[in-house]
């Protein structure tokens, strides 16, 4: 493989990461928020509903590219036996961030979207709230994995 490869894989790696988790920080702390302030339970639900649908399908399409640029890196290194620490300690939050999404995708989110179809307000806000819990927690992981990440490189 040509030398930059490396530097392109790890580009691509690091824009999927900042993607997801900067996009779980966009929502948790400025558009939903910004939502409650702004509009009633009914066009609030419908919106952010339709936003994580479509955030969503940026996180999988995010997913796909960290694990495709991170496993090609840890190839060209040699392997899992021949990376440090650090990219285990990432591999295994990662593994951890995309179990929980999909829980939030296949399950809550869908939830979300039947009781908003059905105009049951107080159970989208409910499912609502196990999604916003839910990606409070995996935001939380996504900030180990970067801090993993620097300490494990300068280590």
């Amino acid at each position: 493989m040509p030398l930059l490869a490396t530097p392109l894989l790890l580009c691509l790696h690091l824009l999927a990461a900042a993607l997801w988790v900067g996009g779980m920080a966009t929502f948790h702390f400025a558009v939903r928020p910004a939502a409650v302030d702004t509009l009633e339970p009914p066009q609030r639900l419908r919106m952010l509903c339709g936003a994580l649908g479509r955030f969503f399908r940026w996180v999988t399409a995010a997913i796909v590219l960290l694990l495709a640029t991170g496993f090609a890196m840890v190839q060209l290194a040699g392997g899992m036996g021949a990376v440090r620490w650090h990219v285990h300690a990432m591999l295994g939050i990662g593994v951890a961030m995309m179990v929980i999404f999909a829980a939030i995708r296949q399950r809550h989110h869908p939830q979300m979207a039947e009781k908003v179809t059905a105009g049951d307000w107080k159970a989208a806000a409910a499912a609502l709230n196990r999604i916003r819990q839910l990606v409070f927690i995996n935001l939380w992981l996504g900030v180990a994995v970067f801090a993993v990440a620097v300490v494990g490189r300068a280590a």
